[in-house]
C-alpha cells in the first residue's frame, strides 16, 4: 500500500468536542476519519471544512455503545481506508463518543445504567480491542474522560464513576500496549459549554455560574479549549506523555 499522511479515528466527531477535535487534529496534518450516530449533514459539514483546507477525511455511521456492530464498522471502516486513503491501517484511536445521564443515583434505573455503560465503558473497551489489528504499531490512543470522575456533582455517579473507569483502563492499555510502541492517554475535559446533555452547562444560567465561580481562571470552558490538546498528544511533541490523565478544565476544584 502507498505511503500516507497519519490517520486519526474521531468517535462522535461531528459536533460538540469531537468536531472541534476533528478540526485541530486536521490543522496538524493528520488525516480524519469520525463518527457520527445520526447527524450525517453534521458529519459532512466537518469533513468538508477539512478538506477545504487541504487535509484528507471521511465519515462512518457508528453506533458506539451498540457492541455487537463492531465488527460490520471497521468492515467499512477497513473498504474506507482503502479507498479514501489508499491504505489498510490508522494511527491514532480517539474515543470521544458518548451521552450524558443526569440523575440521582436513588433513580438512576438499570436501563439508564446500561446504556451508559455500554456507550461511556463497555462500547470503548471492545471498539478499542477490535481495533487493534488496523492501529499502526507506534501508534496512539486518546481517551475521553471527565472530570467528574475527580470531583462530585451530584446527579453524575453512573458517569462518573464509568469515566473513572476509563481512567484506570487507560494505564492498563499503555502498558499491554507498550510493547507495540502505542502510547495511551486520557484527557478529562471540564464542564463545556456544548449540546451536550441537551446544552446541560451551556443553557443553565447557574449551574454555569457555578461552574465558573469554582474555576481558577474564572469561567465555564469551550470545545476550542479541548481540540488543540487532543491534536498535541497526538504530534512528536506528545510522544513521551503516556498512561496520564491530563484534565483540561481551566483549574476547576482545585
Amino acid at each position: 500500500m502507498a505511503s500516507h499522511k497519519k490517520i486519526a479515528l474521531i468517535t462522535g466527531g461531528s459536533r460538540g468536542l469531537g468536531r472541534n477535535m476533528a478540526l485541530r487534529v486536521a490543522e496538524k496534518g493528520i488525516d480524519v476519519v469520525i463518527t457520527y450516530h445520526s447527524r450525517k449533514d453534521e458529519a459532512d459539514a466537518v469533513i468538508k471544512a477539512i478538506e477545504g483546507k487541504g487535509g484528507k477525511a471521511a465519515a462512518l455511521q457508528l453506533e458506539a455503545g451498540n457492541i455487537k456492530g463492531f465488527p460490520d464498522f471497521f468492515q467499512r471502516l477497513k473498504t474506507v481506508l482503502k479507498d479514501t486513503f489508499q491504505t489498510d491501517h490508522f494511527d491514532f484511536l480517539v474515543n470521544n463518543a458518548g451521552t450524558a445521564l443526569y440523575k440521582p443515583f436513588a433513580e438512576t434505573t438499570e436501563e439508564e445504567f446500561d446504556a451508559v455503560m455500554n456507550i461511556h465503558y463497555k462500547g470503548v473497551f471492545f471498539l478499542t480491542q477490535q481495533a487493534l489489528a488496523l492501529l499502526n504499531d507506534g501508534g496512539r490512543i486518546i481517551n475521553i474522560s471527565s472530570g467528574l470522575a475527580r470531583f462530585s456533582y451530584p446527579g453524575s455517579s453512573a458517569y462518573g464513576s464509568m469515566k473513572s473507569a476509563v481512567d484506570t483502563l487507560t494505564r492498563y492499555l499503555a502498558k499491554e500496549l507498550g510493547p507495540r510502541g502505542i502510547g495511551v492517554n486520557v484527557v478529562a475535559p471540564g464542564a463545556i459549554e456544548t449540546d451536550f446533555g441537551g446544552g446541560h452547562v451551556r443553557d443553565t444560567p447557574e449551574i454555569n455560574k457555578t461552574i465558573a465561580a469554582a474555576t481558577a481562571l474564572g469561567r465555564v470552558g469551550l470545545p476550542e479549549d479541548i481540540g488543540g490538546v487532543v491534536a498535541f498528544l497526538l504530534t512528536e511533541d506528545g510522544r513521551w506523555i503516556n498512561g496520564q490523565r491530563i484534565e483540561v478544565s481551566g483549574g476547576i476544584h482545585l
